[in-house]
C-alpha cells in the first residue's frame, strides 16, 4: 500500500492565493519506516504545511519529477533508493531544492566523500524528530530570503540579433 498523500494544512493553496497570503510550503517526506512517516507528516502539516509522503527514494523521486517542493526531508536507510542517492539524484538534475537527511545511522563516510550533495542538516531518529520542525522552519526562512521572483525578459533589454552570426 503506498502512502503518497497531498495535504494541506488550513484549506487550499488557491485559497490562501485568493485571501492574499502566502501559500503554504510544500514539504516532501520521504520513510520506509510508516509510523515514522506518518508521524512526520502529521506534526508538519499541524505547523501548516503542504505535505505529500514517498515510502522509500524511487516513489519520491517519481513526485519530485512530477511536483514542485521547497523541501525534502528523507530517510536514508531504505530500499530501492537510499537517501544519499536520492540527494545525488537531486543533484545531478541541477535541482536546487534543499535537504534534510534524518536516519537512525548516519552514512558519514558517504556523505563525507561527496561533499557537493549540499545537505542542509542531518538528525539522527528518532530523538532528531523532535528537532526536525525547528530545522524546517529555520531553512525555508532562509530561502524564502534568497528567492527572488523571475520576470520574463523584455523586448527592450535583449541584445540586438543582427549582429549575431549562427
Amino acid at each position: 500500500m503506498s502512502d503518497n498523500r497531498s495535504t494541506n494544512a488550513g484549506g487550499s493553496a488557491s485559497a490562501l492565493v485568493r485571501r492574499g497570503t502566502k501559500a503554504a510550503h510544500r514539504i516532501l517526506v520521504v520513510d520506509d519506516d510508516i509510523s515514522i512517516r506518518r508521524f512526520t507528516t502529521e506534526m508538519l502539516m499541524r505547523s501548516g504545511y503542504h505535505v505529500d509522503t514517498a515510502e522509500d527514494g524511487a516513489a519520491a523521486w517519481e513526485s519530485l519529477q512530477s511536483n514542485s517542493y521547497d523541501l525534502l526531508v528523507t530517510d536514508h536507510n531504505m530500499p530501492k533508493v537510499s537517501g544519499v542517492e536520492l540527494v545525488k539524484k537531486l543533484r545531478v538534475a541541477r535541482m536546487t531544492l534543499p535537504a534534510i537527511l534524518m536516519s537512525g545511522s548516519m552514512p558519514t563516510e558517504e556523505l563525507n566523500r561527496h561533499p557537493g550533495l549540499q545537505i542542509e542538516a542531518t538528525l539522527l531518529k528518532p530523538d532528531g524528530v523532535l528537532e526536525l520542525l525547528g530545522m524546517v522552519k529555520e531553512i525555508l526562512h532562509a530561502n524564502d530570503g534568497a528567492r527572488e521572483p523571475i520576470a520574463p525578459p523584455s523586448s527592450q533589454s535583449q541584445p540586438a540579433a543582427a549582429g549575431l552570426q549562427l
